[in-house]
């Protein structure tokens, strides 16, 4: 499978963005999608890209990595109260365990490594998270586009 290319991506309202608002690189047209909703909502009061650094151990090779999640945001609640999250884009099939063809293939292994290093990365950024008073929060294309699973 391809993978998007990655492309610069320009905010309307760059005072909203903490970072170097001429290097914000989106990955994909999904997180195109969560930086227009941070843009342009405004119940988001700031947010950035891939600005933080959460190191962890992968469980596919027992070694110290760095992850860097894609966003994290500041945001008011309906009930006026300010939160923070951690936010990952991801699609739905990598936040759930692969399922075990017949015969097993490349294609598989490859699923299951993405897996476990996902699930690696999570620990880390929930544990990140509860630290530091966030949430940690995974949208898949259901929550981006409302797409039934």
């Amino acid at each position: 499978m391809a993978h998007p290319q990655p492309r610069k991506w320009f905010p309307r309202k760059p005072e909203k963005y903490i970072g170097d608002v001429n290097n914000i690189i989106a990955r994909s047209s999904w997180e195109i999608a969560v930086l227009n909703f941070f843009d342009n909502n405004p119940s988001i009061i700031s947010y950035c890209s891939e600005e933080v650094i959460i190191p962890y151990v992968c469980g596919t090779d027992n070694s110290i990595h760095r992850y860097y999640p894609d966003f994290v945001v500041k945001y008011k609640t309906r009930e006026g109260d300010e939160k923070m999250a951690v936010v990952e884009v991801k699609p739905a099939k990598q936040t759930v365990p692969p399922v075990k063809p017949k015969r097993q293939s490349k294609h598989y292994v490859n699923e299951c490594m993405t897996y476990i290093k996902n699930q690696s990365k999570w620990k880390a950024a929930k544990e990140y998270a509860r630290k530091n008073h966030m949430d940690f929060i995974i949208l898949t294309e259901h929550e981006i586009y409302g797409k039934k699973p």
